[in-house]
């Protein structure tokens, strides 16, 4: 009986050696089957075409998303002189102009606002043969307390007045509509 057994640890021994083989074979071919994987996935990504092979391993990332452009700010929101000089004195040009009125002069400055004598930011605005008007910022910003003055031309102006008191949402086309209102009010641009 001690013959048999002994053989018979020889057989298991034998046997567990060739099944510990086998399953350290299946590991091994796995494990390079998923390296395999990953760089053909590499290479696949970096030409734009779809991975030709199943992908076995989970621990690959997924692509990474492009975030969404960032909106613009509202042209309101720029800087005080970005807005005056790139968008409110172009657009208030243009609005005069489609009303068959020339403008002699339009700029700003930080100086004297008319009458009051106070320094403040003020779009001075001359009309060809119509009238001047001057648009005055308290700060250096579209939010702040504003006045508007007018006059026929070659005259001072005699009278200020509050100009978007009551608004809370200072706006481009506002800003424009209003002087134009001012004005037409005043029969300068236009008959009521």
């Amino acid at each position: 009986m001690e013959e048999n057994s002994v053989p018979n640890n020889d057989v298991n021994n034998k046997i567990s050696d060739n099944t510990n083989q086998s399953n350290f074979e299946e590991i091994k071919e796995t494990t390079s089957e998923k390296v395999i994987n990953k760089n053909e996935i590499n290479s696949n990504l970096q030409n734009n075409s779809p991975p030709k092979v199943e992908i076995k391993n989970e621990n690959v990332s997924p692509a990474k998303t492009t975030p969404n452009p960032k909106k613009e700010l509202p042209i309101e929101k720029k800087p005080f002189q970005e807005f005056i000089n790139i968008h409110l004195i172009p657009a208030l040009i243009e609005e005069i102009n489609q009303r068959g009125l020339e403008i002699n002069n339009i700029n700003l400055k930080n100086t004297n606002r008319p009458i009051a004598k106070d320094k403040c930011w003020v779009i001075n605005c001359e009309i060809k043969g119509t009238c001047n008007f001057w648009l005055s910022f308290e700060k250096e910003d579209i939010s702040s307390l504003k006045s508007i003055s007018l006059s026929k031309p070659n005259q001072k102006p005699s009278i200020i007045e509050s100009f978007l008191i009551d608004e809370k949402r200072i706006t481009l086309k506002l800003i424009i509509s209003r002087i134009l209102q001012r004005l037409n009010g005043q029969k300068l641009i236009g008959v009521n």
